[in-house]
């Protein structure tokens, strides 16, 4: 997305009585709406478009919103908000657990929804460069690339993160040995609206655990403070990463 081009959002729901007047609604408000009735059609868009944000239904006929956002976060940098129903709490978590920004209940309020898009697109926004165009990070060996999103690590290997890891790395590299509780944790990674769901935080941090600790059952970059939330307990520098 840049400053001029309106937000490319790509809206997912079989409901058509739900789908076509929200799309007439945010195409007002200054979206650029493109439409799939299912998981099948927006992954057939995806390969022709690249959206800012996805509004996704998690109960559809055949794949779920639930398997789909999987596919989002670990193949693309792109933020999801879940359109949900007011029975699918389990679900609500399993996506935040699993990488989504938000949620938003059916029956919804519009211009809430619309909120909640412009404050996901802020924090994408806000980690999606470097402070320093050319500047990344290097910890323990390990390096990251914010503007390509790039994790390698100390033998120069790439290591796939998904778009929530990205930015929960991003905020422990931007506050090393600090303590970071659950609730602002949740804040900077998936939003204000996430707090009552402090074991999706606990869930992220035991898989970025998994893919930058040597022993993920007895961290040493990433320590558990008792009480207080987490702290990524080592020196933090920052270095040129070359363009290409």
């Amino acid at each position: 997305m840049n400053d001029t081009a309106p937000p490319q959002v790509l809206l997912v729901d079989d409901e058509a009585a739900l789908r076509e007047p929200l799309a007439e609604y945010l195409s007002r408000q200054g979206f650029a709406v493109t439409q799939a009735i299912s998981a099948a059609e927006a992954r057939s868009r995806l390969r022709d478009m690249r959206p800012d944000l996805v509004l996704l239904d998690i109960m559809m006929p055949g794949e779920d919103g639930l398997s789909l956002c999987r596919h989002l976060v670990e193949s693309q940098d792109v933020p999801v908000i879940f359109l949900t129903a007011r029975g699918e709490a389990t679900d609500r978590i399993v996506g935040l657990e699993i990488g989504a920004d938000d949620y938003v209940v059916k029956p919804f309020e519009p211009r809430e929804l619309v909120a909640r898009i412009r404050s996901v697109l802020r924090r994408a926004s806000r980690i999606s460069v470097p402070p320093v165009e050319n500047e990344g990070f290097e910890f323990e060996g390990w390096q990251l690339d914010p503007l390509k999103r790039r994790l390698t690590d100390p033998e120069g290997a790439v290591v796939a993160i998904s778009s929530v890891e990205f930015r929960l790395l991003m905020a422990f590299l931007e506050h090393p040995r600090q303590v970071l509780n659950r609730d602002r944790l949740l804040d900077m990674v998936q939003g204000r609206e996430a707090h009552l769901f402090d074991r999706a935080v606990d869930n992220q941090v035991s898989r970025l655990r998994r893919k930058i600790e040597v022993d993920s059952r007895n961290p040493q970059l990433i320590q558990t403070v008792w009480g207080g939330g987490y702290m990524l307990a080592t020196e933090v520098r920052r270095i040129p990463i070359d363009s290409e």
